[in-house]
């Protein structure tokens, strides 16, 4: 007999668009609301957060954009919807928040990750302001001399042994 799966840990979807497109000032863990088949599928990490946002209406935080691939063994009565909207459980005060920060000029909340935390999935969920090309380029001259010095530091250590 096989021994039953434990569930997943840790990391289910990365959306790393989101940290290339905006200066990520705020984060926020949220619920989700999934019926049986997603959970399921995000088990078997069959999740993308790529082009999703976080669309706040009616006192209410809704996840658009994310695509969750129903998995074959899928209940053959119940019509799945990968690219359903998912309601996003926050406080009222978190709410409040990010409705306030929204309504400023060139912010916007977008998902970065969706993780188990214990038996939960949770959805983290940043207040960014949009960045201009130039930024994106200066972000990533950055990156790239971080790597160099990492790299140099790293071979360094080598060449004393």
């Amino acid at each position: 007999m096989s021994k039953p799966k434990k569930a997943a840990k840790g990391t289910i979807a990365l959306n790393k668009k989101a940290q290339h497109d905006y200066f990520i000032e705020q984060r926020v863990e949220a619920g989700l609301v999934l019926s049986g088949w997603e959970v399921k599928s995000l088990r078997a990490g069959k999740a993308q957060l790529v082009d999703s946002y976080v669309l706040l209406k009616d006192g209410e935080a809704w996840l658009l954009g994310c695509h969750i691939t129903p998995l074959a063994s899928a209940s053959s009565h119940v019509y799945a919807d990968p690219t359903r909207s998912l309601k996003l459980l926050l406080s009222k005060r978190e709410l409040g928040k990010l409705f306030g920060a929204v309504q400023q000029k060139g912010y916007a909340c977008v998902a970065l990750a969706l993780y188990w935390k214990k038996h939960l999935i949770k959805c983290e969920i940043a207040l960014g302001k949009g960045k201009k090309a130039f930024d994106k380029r200066h972000s990533e001259k950055e990156r790239d001399a971080g790597r160099e010095i990492h790299r140099a530091l790293r071979n360094k250590g080598k060449e004393e042994d």
